[in-house]
């Protein structure tokens, strides 16, 4: 089996940082994209950046320039750089991963948690 476990959500003043971790663990061949989504309350889960193995980019208009995404490939760990955050960006922030899992040639799609990340005009 295969877990992720973000954490580094909290509160932050509009125009302040924060930065998100994802670590996955259990029982990993590979890992294929890492990525961040949100979902703020009435409103759809949305892409918020994601990264391929090679480290490929993906970011969503509302968040290029102010967020990087980055990964450790040893550690099986995605993080997500937030800068110059606005009261628009709270929402609860999850991590995915593209898994190969030993015992198996395909890969399947796990997803943390979520973490709270709340931004105070």
């Amino acid at each position: 089996q295969v877990q992720l476990v973000e954490s580094g959500g909290g509160l932050v003043q509009a125009g302040g940082s924060l930065r998100l971790s994802c670590v996955a663990s259990g029982r990993i061949v590979s890992i294929n994209h890492m990525g961040w989504y949100r979902q703020a309350p009435g409103k759809q889960r949305e892409l918020v950046a994601r990264i391929v193995a090679g480290g490929s980019t993906y970011y969503a208009d509302s968040v290029k320039g102010r967020f990087t995404i980055s990964r450790d490939n040893a550690k099986n760990t995605v993080y997500l750089e937030m800068n110059s955050l606005m009261p628009e960006d709270t929402a609860v922030y999850r991590c995915d991963a593209d898994v190969v899992a030993y015992g198996r040639t395909w890969s399947n799609s796990y997803w943390g948690q979520g973490t709270q990340v709340t931004v105070s005009s």
